[in-house]
Parts: structure tokens; C-alpha cells; sequence
């Protein structure tokens, strides 16, 4: 883009499907933040949250704990879950996250998601998406609990009373579901799952780089190509070695 030219065209758009049960999507979330911290167009981009389910079919509390969830749902052992957990804790501690699996509570994420669709309307849903991603591996937050959800919201600067009448009437349920169908349509088949411009998908908690490389070619496509006019490159001009005379 020509420096000083105005934008052509809206704001790219960085579509990123994840669940809040998943710990790669907190960890992806910091790795994507990374690569557009000092990007000189960051201006130019806008991130939307989209939903996805890892496991629907979650009860809305579940009675025991992650370890014994995994366990059952993959048919591990137990050690080899609690393996698997203090790698993902090591990798979230490198992007500055403290994951406290041993008080993690197991729960259903769509109410949080509904959550989540009415913070995209009121614009905050970046800040309720850190605060439920933290909430739920950092901080032993019930995910599943309307009261839980209801202080996330508030401290984003969403109403209490519009928080629980949505929550109570399900009126974002339809939005959810639309998100994870969409997810379906694209192939989506884990999560996070990063669209840049709606032409290139990212899979996974990927290294910073790998997500400035996919949003600097996007942007390089969307830049205006400037073509010189058949017949016009030879008349006269200046150039570093002076001017034709």
C-alpha cells in the first residue's frame, strides 16, 4: 500500500473458531495477540470470536475432574493425562499463562459462548473471551455457572439484567449453533482455527511467525496493484540519476 494512501477497502477480518474448554486456544490466543502487537497495520484488522463445542454432550456440571474426564472420554490412563497436562501448562507458562489444571472445573461451555455472542454485539467480546479463557484455566472459575458468567460480563462493562434475561430466554443459542455450523461447512475439525481474510486457514496453536506470515500475505493481496498506463512509460521524468533533458 502506497504510504500515506487511504485503506482500500474494509477492515481485514481474522475469524477465529475456538472453545473455551480448550487450553490450545488460550495459548493460540497469546501467539495470535504476539503477531499483531506491532504489526503497522493492526489498525487495519479486526478479530471476531467465533464458537465452537469440543464436546457438546457435557453435562452442565461435571461430577469429578479434568484428569478424570479425559480419561474416561479418550480411554487414557490417568498418568498419561497428567502428562499430557504438564506439557500444554509448560507451553501456556511460555506466553505468560499460569494453567491451574488440579482446579479446573469441569462444565458445559455454551452458556459461556452464549455469553460470548452477546459481548460481539456489545462490542467487548475480546475482553470477555481473556476473562473466560483465564477464568477457566487459571482461576477454577465455573464456566457452566450463570452467576460466574454475570461477574465476567459486568467487569467488561456489560448490563447484569441483560446478561441473565439472555442467558435465561437462550436467545443466543441460535448464534452458536450458526458458528459451529459454519465451522462444520469449512472444514473445521479441532480447534483454534484461525481464517485470515476468509482465504487462509491456520490450524492449531501456531508459533507467532506462522500467523504474521499468513496476515502479511493477505494483506499484500489486498493491497492495490498500481498498472502503468500502455504508452506512458516513456515520457519524460526525473529519476535518482536526475532528469531527461
Amino acid at each position: 500500500m502506497i504510504p500515506g494512501a487511504p485503506r482500500v477497502g474494509p477492515r481485514m477480518k481474522i475469524d477465529i473458531w475456538s472453545d473455551i474448554a480448550c487450553p490450545w486456544c488460550y495459548i493460540g490466543k497469546r501467539r495470535l495477540e504476539t503477531a499483531l502487537a506491532d504489526h503497522p497495520q493492526r489498525d487495519e484488522i479486526e478479530v471476531i470470536w467465533h464458537s465452537y463445542q469440543l464436546d457438546p454432550t457435557l453435562p452442565e456440571h461435571y461430577d469429578g475432574t479434568e484428569i478424570d474426564y479425559l480419561a474416561s472420554r479418550k480411554g487414557m490412563p490417568h498418568a498419561q493425562v497428567r502428562q499430557m497436562f504438564g506439557h500444554v501448562t509448560e507451553q501456556a507458562a511460555g506466553e505468560g499463562l499460569s494453567y491451574d489444571f488440579d482446579q479446573l472445573v469441569v462444565a458445559n461451555s455454551a452458556r459461556a459462548h452464549e455469553l460470548l455472542h452477546l459481548a460481539k454485539e456489545r462490542g467487548v467480546a475480546d475482553a470477555v473471551k481473556e476473562s473466560l479463557l483465564s477464568g477457566h484455566f487459571e482461576h477454577g472459575m465455573d464456566i457452566g455457572d450463570v452467576d460466574a458468567l454475570v461477574r465476567v460480563g459486568v467487569d467488561a462493562g456489560l448490563d447484569e439484567g441483560e446478561i441473565r434475561s439472555a442467558l435465561e430466554d437462550g436467545r443466543y443459542k441460535a448464534a452458536v449453533a450458526a458458528d459451529i455450523d459454519m465451522a462444520r461447512q469449512i472444514g473445521v475439525t479441532g480447534v483454534p482455527f484461525v481464517v485470515v481474510d476468509m482465504k487462509y486457514g491456520v490450524s492449531g496453536a501456531q508459533p507467532p511467525e506462522v500467523f504474521r506470515q499468513a496476515i502479511d500475505t493477505a494483506l499484500a493481496e489486498r493491497a492495490p496493484a498500481i498498472q502503468v498506463v500502455d504508452g506512458a512509460a516513456d515520457a519524460d521524468a526525473c529519476g535518482p540519476d536526475g532528469c531527461a533533458i
